[in-house]
This record gives C-alpha cells, sequence and structure tokens, in this order.
C-alpha cells in the first residue's frame, strides 16, 4: 500500500510537522508500506518531494531553495511566505527546483492512503480533512468535525461544560475589545477579580503550547506583553531601538520572526505597511526611529487570532493522555505521563528538546485516581466523537478533581514523543504503532459509507499482507544498538540509539535488540531493554526505571491492566511483549547478536574501550577500531597527529587543575601568555560541544574553570550565570581542558564553520576506500554551535551542500579541495566505518583554500535531524541505506580479523 505522508504545512507547528513526517516516513513497516513524502508548504501547496529533503535538519535548509532566495546581507534562513506575494509561474519554478506540485484530484495516482502528521491549523481543524475526503482519499485520525472541535480551544470549553466536564473560570477577551488601550488596565482589573491569580493566556487557535503565558503577579506591563504575545503583536519602542547594537538590533530581528516563540512573518505595521522579510523588518525599524518622530512602532502577524482566551490556574499534576480506538470501537485510554516542567509553562521547547522536562509513565498517583484519568479522557473522546486517536491534555488536582484543557486530534510524533512514549507501554514499536493507526483509519473512514467497496478491497489487502508478514519465517541479522551512556552526551546518544532501532525494526534485513549502558569506566553494565523502557524520555529516565526493576518496583497494577486490555492489539501488532529489561554481559551479548552498533558518543563509546570488549568477543561493530578510537577521542593529540602530518589546526595547549590549585594567578597568566582573548575552552577528552565555550575575558575563564575543576557534581550559580549557561545545561568535570586560539576569517574573503561525513568500504584488493560526503555549512545562533543546533529537529541551521562560493563551478573547485583535505584527515587518523569531521574554511583572495580541521568525530552522532544525513542523502543513500553500509563494513572488517587469526 503507498501510504502518502502529508506534513509541513502553514502553521507555526511546521517544523515539528516535518520531523514528525520524516518520522513517519522512516518507520513504516517496509514490508507492508511504500512511504510517499508529501510536503506542504506554508502556502499551501503540495509538492511531491524529492526523498533526500526530507532529511534536512529544517524546512528552511531546503525551502525556499538557495537559488530561490533574493541577496542577503545577513544571509538569514526564511520560509517561502517572506518572498512576498508570488505568481503560481513564480511558485511552480521554487516548486520544481525540490519536488514536483501534486493538486488533490492527482492524489490517487501517487498513493493510496493519506498518513496525516499536520498540526495546528490547516491540519487538525477539518480542513485537510474535507479536501480528502472530497477526492475520496481515506486518510488518518480523526474526521472534519472532530477535527474542528479539536482545534477550537474557545468552543471546546463550551462543550466540555455542556458534557458535565469539569471546567476553569475562563473569560474570553475579542481583538477589538483589546484595541480600546484606556480600557485595558481596567480589564486587567476585572480579570484578576474574577478569574484570579495566576492567570493563564491563550492563543486559542493554535497547539504546541503556542502563545501560551502565565500572568503570576498583578503586573499590567506582564500582562500586556502576555495579550500580545497571543495576539502575535508586538510594541518596539525607540529609546529601546536606538540603545541596541546592530548585532543587538538584528537578534531581536531573529526572535520576533520566530515562527515558534516569536510573533513569525508577514507582519503589518500599526501604519500598514506589511512585511515580508526579516531584513526589510530591520530596514523599516531603522528608517522609522531614524525619520518618523513616532516612540514606538507595532507590528501584529497578519494571520493574528480573533481573540484571546484567559482562564484561571488550575493547581495540580500535569498530564497527557493518548486514547486509541480499539478493534471494537471502544476508546482505550493508554497510561497518562506526568509532565513535569523546568519552566512554568509546557512550551514548544520544553515539549521537543530532550531533557528539558520529565515525562513519568504513568502519572504519580494512587492506581484509582490514574484510572479516574484514564475515564475521563475516554469519555470526552466520545463526547467529541474523536476516531482512531486523540492525544487529551489536563491536570489533576490534590483533591482528584480532573480538569482536561486541550484534546488534540493529532499528536506530535517525534521518536519520544507521548504518541510513541505510550504505545510502547502496552509493547508497540513505532513501526508497529503506525501499522495500526493505519488499519483502525481504514475502518473508520468505512463508517461514512461513502467508497466501501475500494476501502473494503484495501482493508482486506492489509490484513493478508500483516498476516502474511507474521506467518513468514524471515531469518534477520540481529544487530545489538548499545545506547546511553554516563557522558554529558548521554541523552544525545539515546536520540541517535533510537533512531537506528527505529530504521533497523522496519526492514527486511535486520532484527534490532535495544541495549542501554551505564555503569562507569570501571565496569559496563548493559542492559536489554524492552520497547517501552527505550523509548522513555532521555537516558536518565531510563536509568530509573532499570534501578526500579532491579529493586522489583517496575509492576504497576495499572499498566498491567491496560497491556491485558490491549493484549488483542500487542498480539496482533508486535507478538509477546517482553517485560523487563535484562542485565548482561559481553559473552552473553556475543550469543544474543550477530553484531553491534554504537550509538554512543564521546566517553565510553568513542575512546575504544567498548570496540575492545566486543574484540575480545569477535563481535563485529561499527566506526573505527580501538587504536584510532584512542586518538581521536583526545582532541589535544588528536591535533598534534595532525599537525606533524601538515594538516591545519588551531594553536592549543592543555590547562590542568593541578596548576589552577598551585596558583590561579599563575594559571591565567600561562594561558594569557600564550593566546589574546577571545579563545576557546573545551574538554579535551569529550564529544563534540559538550561544555565547548567562547572565552572573552579572565572572568569567563575564570568561571569555566571553576565549573570544569569543581570537586562536587552540582554547578555553582555564579560561574553558570557568567558563563549564560542554558536551562538543565549539563557540564563535565575534568581534569584538565584545550585551550585553542579562535580561528577567524583573517585574510580571507569568505569564512565558515563546516561539518564532513565520510563512509568507507573494501575494495576488491582489501584496500580501505574512503567516500567523503559534501559538507554542511554549520549556522550557529550562538557563539558556538550547540548540542540542539547539532543534533534536535528544528534547531539546527544547517546549508547542505556548503556554500563556498557564488559559481557554481568555483563552489565545487573549492568543495574538492575541503574533501581532499578531509579524506588525508581520515588517512592519517585511520578513520574506519564512518565519521564527522568539523572544520574552518578559509577562502582567500586567490582562490586558496584552507581547512583548519576542529575535531574529529569516530561515532557521529545518528538523530533524526543530523546533517550527516543531509550529506548522504545527497549521494543517494537514505539513513536505512547509509546505516546497512556500515554494518556491512563492520561485520566484513570483523571476517578479515577472523581470518587473519
Amino acid at each position: 500500500m503507498k501510504i502518502g505522508i502529508i506534513f509541513g504545512g502553514p502553521s507555526r507547528e511546521r517544523e515539528i510537522s516535518f520531523a514528525g513526517g520524516r518520522t513517519v516516513y522512516d518507520n513504516l513497516d517496509k514490508s507492508l508500506f511504500e512511504a510517499i513524502p508529501v510536503f506542504v508548504d506554508s502556502l499551501g501547496n503540495f509538492i511531491l518531494l524529492d526523498w533526500h529533503y526530507i532529511y534536512k535538519g529544517t524546512i528552511r535548509d531546503f525551502y525556499p531553495p538557495i537559488e530561490s532566495l533574493p541577496q542577503s546581507v545577513h544571509q538569514l534562513q526564511i520560509y517561502i511566505e517572506s518572498l512576498g506575494e508570488l505568481s503560481t509561474a513564480e511558485q511552480d519554478s521554487i516548486i520544481n527546483r525540490v519536488g514536483k506540485r501534486i493538486l488533490p484530484h492527482q492524489f490517487k495516482a501517487y498513493f493510496d492512503f493519506a498518513f496525516l502528521a499536520l498540526h495546528g491549523p490547516y491540519g487538525e481543524d477539518g480542513s485537510i480533512q474535507g479536501l480528502l475526503e472530497w477526492y475520496r482519499m481515506p486518510y488518518s485520525g480523526s474526521g472534519i468535525l472532530p477535527s474542528a472541535i479539536g482545534i477550537d480551544k474557545i468552543l471546546q470549553k463550551d462543550y466540555m461544560h455542556q458534557h458535565g466536564f469539569a471546567v476553569p473560570r475562563y473569560r474570553i477577551v475579542p481583538a477589538a475589545e483589546w484595541a480600546n488601550t484606556s480600557q485595558q488596565p481596567i480589564l486587567f482589573e476585572q480579570l484578576t477579580r474574577d478569574l484570579g491569580l495566576p492567570l493563564v493566556l491563550k492563543a486559542p487557535h493554535q497547539g504546541s503550547s503556542i502563545g501560551v503565558s502565565i500572568i503570576k503577579t498583578a503586573d499590567f506591563k506582564v500582562f500586556e506583553e502576555a495579550m500580545a504575545r497571543s495576539f502575535f503583536a508586538k510594541t518596539i519602542y525607540r529609546e529601546a531601538w536606538e540603545n541596541y547594537s546592530p548585532e543587538e538590533k538584528l537578534s531581536l530581528v531573529k526572535q520576533l520572526t520566530d515562527i515558534r516563540e516569536g510573533i513569525g512573518l508577514p507582519v503589518r505595521s500599526d501604519n500598514g505597511v506589511i512585511i515580508h522579510h526579516p531584513e526589510q523588518l530591520l530596514e523599516v525599524l531603522n528608517g522609522v526611529f531614524r525619520n518618523d518622530p513616532r516612540e514606538a512602532i507595532t507590528l501584529t502577524n497578519i494571520e493574528s487570532e480573533p481573540y484571546v482566551l484567559l482562564e484561571s490556574f488550575i493547581q495540580g499534576k500535569e498530564f497527557s493522555c493518548i486514547v486509541i480506538q480499539d478493534p471494537n470501537g471502544n476508546p482505550l485510554a493508554l497510561p497518562p505521563t506526568e509532565i513535569i516542567k523546568g519552566g512554568e509553562v509546557f512550551d514548544y521547547r520544553s515539549k521537543y528538546l530532550p531533557g528539558l522536562s520529565r515525562k513519568i509513565t504513568p502519572i504519580n498517583l494512587p492506581h484509582e485516581q490514574i484510572q479516574h484519568i484514564r475515564q475521563e479522557c475516554s469519555r470526552l473522546f466520545v463526547a467529541c466523537g474523536f476516531n482512531v486517536y486523540a492525544r487529551l491534555d489536563g491536570f489533576i488536582t490534590e483533591e482528584g478533581q480532573v480538569f482536561l484543557n486541550d484534546p488534540n486530534t493529532t499528536s506530535g510524533m517525534l521518536p519520544s514523543s507521548f504518541f510513541f512514549h505510550q504505545a510502547a507501554e502496552i509493547g508497540l514499536n513505532p513501526s508497529q504503532f503506525l501499522t495500526y493507526i493505519i488499519r483502525t483509519s481504514l475502518v473508520e473512514r468505512l463508517k461514512s459509507g461513502k467508497d466501501t467497496a475500494h476501502l473494503l478491497k484495501q482493508l482486506h489487502q492489509l490484513d493478508a499482507a500483516i498476516q502474511n508478514e507474521k506467518t513468514a519465517n524471515q531469518e534477520k541479522i540481529r544487530v545489538g544498538v548499545i545506547m546511553g551512556g554516563y557522558s554529558s552526551e548521554r541523552h544525545i546518544s539515546v536520540e541517535s540509539g533510537r533512531n537506528i532501532y527505529e530504521k533497523l525494526a522496519s526492514s527486511v534485513k535486520y532484527q534490532p535488540i535495544p541495549i542501554f549502558l551505564t555503569g562507569s569506566a570501571a565496569e559496563h553494565r548493559l542492559y536489554v531493554m524492552p520497547i517501552n523502557i527505550m523509548l522513555k524520555d532521555n537516558a536518565d529516565d531510563i536509568k530509573e526505571k532499570i534501578a526500579q526493576a532491579e529493586a522489583g518496583h517496575l509492576h504497576h497494577p495499572v499498566l498491567e491492566q491496560i497491556r491485558e486490555e490491549a493484549g488483542f492489539i500487542t498480539e496482533k501488532y508486535a507478538g509477546k511483549m517482553v517485560r523487563e529489561p535484562q542485565l548482561i554481559t559481553y559473552e552473553n551479548l556475543k550469543n544474543l547478536v550477530d553484531a553491534v552498533f554504537i550509538a554512543l558518543h564521546g566517553r565510553p563509546g568513542e575512546d575504544g574501550a567498548l570496540q575492545a570488549e566486543l574484540e575480545n568477543y569477535r563481535i563485529p561493530y561499527n566506526g573505527s577500531g580501538i587504536q584510532s578510537s584512542r586518538i581521536t577521542i583526545n582532541k589535544y593529540e588528536t591535533n598534534e597527529i595532525l599537525r606533524q602530518n601538515n594538516i591545519k589546526v588551531a594553536d592549543h595547549l592543555m590547562a590542568y587543575k593541578k596548576d589552577w590549585l598551585t596558583s590561579k594567578e599563575a594559571f591565567f597568566q600561562n594561558i594569557e601568555k600564550a593566546f589574546n582573548y577571545p579563545i576557546i575552552a573545551k574538554p579535551a577528552d569529550d564529544g563534540c560541544s559538550s561544555a565547548v565555550k567562547k572565552i572573552k575575558n579572565r572572568r569567563e575563564l575564570a568561571a569555566f574553570s571553576k565549573l570544569i575543576f569543581r570537586e562536587t557534581e552540582d554547578l555553582m550559580t555564579e560561574p553558570v550565570a557568567v558563563l549564560s549557561l542554558g536551562f538543565k545545561e549539563e557540564f563535565p568535570q575534568k581534569e584538565a581542558f584545550l585551550v585553542e586560539t579562535l580561528i577567524s576569517k583573517e585574510d580571507g574573503t569568505h569564512f565558515l564553520e563546516v561539518t564532513g561525513g565520510l563512509l568507507t568500504r573494501y575494495l576488491p584488493n582489501g584496500e580501505v576506500a574512503y567516500e567523503v560526503f559534501e559538507a554542511s555549512e554549520a549556522l550557529a545562533v550562538g557563539e558556538v554551535l550547540s548540542l540542539e543546533e547539532k543534533f534536535l529537529a528544528g534547531e539546527g541551521q544547517n546549508i547542505t551542500p556548503a556554500r563556498y562560493a557564488p559559481d557554481p563551478q568555483q563552489r565545487q573547485k573549492i568543495s574538492d579541495k575541503v574533501k581532499a583535505d578531509l579524506k588525508k584527515v581520515a588517512k592519517v587518523l585511520n578513520i574506519e566505518g564512518y565519521a564527522r569531521i568539523d572544520a574552518f574554511v578559509r577562502i582567500k583572495e586567490n582562490t586558496e583554500v584552507e581547512t583548519i580541521v576542529i575535531e574529529v568525530n569516530s561515532l557521529p552522532g545518528m538523530t533524526p535531524a543530523t546533517c550527516i544525513f543531509h550529506q548522504t542523502a545527497l549521494n543517494g543513500y537514505k539513513p536505512y541505506d547509509f546505516i546497512d553500509r556500515i554494518l556491512t563494513y563492520g561485520m566484513e572488517r570483523n571476517e578479515k580479523q577472523t581470518a587473519a587469526v
């Protein structure tokens, strides 16, 4: 069956929709389905997308394509709406660079079923559902009416009140009422009197906590800003603007035009001018305050909300619950998840970045209250007429009262989302759960009475294919996917490991086995994980669940009841559910798997220690061998070896804790004698971007030293503030760190940061051949690239291939030189399998190219959004193909080593 995955769209959640569409594309069972990517741009065009674009980090990385972008002083990435009014012919010209426009009446020529991964307006409001019904295309999830109810938070309040659900006190403020500025303070007094404090403000037609604020005190200024946030408006004041530096003005414009946390584009100024492009906005603001006596300018998104919804704050535990429709058409509430937030609001970043919030499943409550939540969620599922599945969010108070506040007919579909997280509790992996959703959706569409003969035929064919897959005796290669670890990159490692597991689980060749590594350098502890533990939110949650299992506290009566209720689903789609994590030795591992995929980052994993254990038992593995790994984990040693081989690296020295303890003044002077500020400070033996900081003065150097040389695990407040560490940003403890010169443009005409991937294979004569991919240009929002920018969906901005020069032939010439330099690095360091090499490229007036190597990652991140997949796609490898090549090389190397012995 051909499944058209419809993703992207016009909403503010388009990046999460894009990432979710990629998850579905990769996880569909390849023995049952053929995935067809249908990208919807923000103008509403349906595009049959060339498959390799689905592996870009963000929509702006490929659409609109670079060739279609206007000249930009600041080289800002934009969405297509920033190009202004475009004719159909102009839109077609842009579309044809990434795929092919298809019209709704043509859908049936390309796919048999539409899997909807759209979010927010146009995707969850009945619009796309109605379009598909008109053209007789079966689709996933709820129908038109329940979708329209699910998107409208104001309608929901009335609807829930009528059906006897607990609803907090609320008030609706129309935009016209708020426009009366003289009455705003009076309105605020009324609202705080009637609804109390704290006060919750919501944009009523958005999802993912976009446009949501909580007001805790009777501060009108804060309230005014929150109302503007929900109306997607912002007032810029002359005094503040004129005090900003050029960099601060540009930063503010970037924040303003962010579709998730800003007001987005296009915007209308209060004098009626419509602004499409962020640089146009910068020019308008500069011009207004230069040529106009006004003291402020107000900008409002042209698709602003007509109302703001205000509610009384509910004090209680916050939860989210996926409800699915069982084969009999009845609602089955999966175990509700408790959300423990880092901030007041479970906002966009908290939802989608691992480690910023915690998900506890089931919610930590008495069993009767958990069941009460499930009953209320099931009751609302029926009351709203939801079909197939829904995500219901809410709160439970200390008194046990349940408030359901945000029914969603589409859930986020990132690998660790509630959608897959809770399905795993009944034993379904993402591939199996997607199959269930597709089949259940077909059954639901049959109930409409439309096109029943065709739908019945599809359903019977799918059932036969599911049965054939279940009975087929396929000998698959067993791959142990090792993830986790105990470094500051353990959460990213889990993201990488899950991605590898899911790519292999949907294949016809491999059977992945998820393995969590914890412990210490002195003792590795390996656990085979059930699917529900593997899909916990992050590495620390997984470790906690394993500890509970070892203490005999993993069994939960409510979970057992839900699993019993869902037993017939699990049996049909997954077989017998594995319940407990199992501690194994490396000797056990030898008998359990045919090969290992190491998805660890930093230590352990990239340091040769794990490789030595695996080689001891002749277990094939991915990546470089022991000696090469031991070198590349050490940035100082790597740089020394590269320099000896005439490869450019930064000047560097090691800064030791023992010297710092002896005399801090002498310690600082030694560094300052060797380097001028700013400098780069980073751990010498950890993974990429972990505690990498640009140090601009001694105060920052002292703060960095205090943190990295600290005796206790907890971070100290003062140095954290000095270095402006992000929320929950981790900082390792070390006995030494590396200091490097800050690599800069110097005498170059063009200067950029790149990251380049490579792959190895054996030639018939037994030699190793290197395939170096087109490097990606990395754009950092801050002073250095963060972990989130490198690996998490919607965060990083990478342009592949890198923009070395405007002229295509000149660009390729420079690219070939950079690739040759990276290949030399790989050969010198004896890198095998695959790797990622980070570097700066300095291009000079005479077209001389300097590649300055920053670091080498022998086990690069393999999260769904990492740019190595953008690069491999250009060479024709889908992520699965790339992973397959990596595993094949590891198994062939093992055969050669065994034969040699």
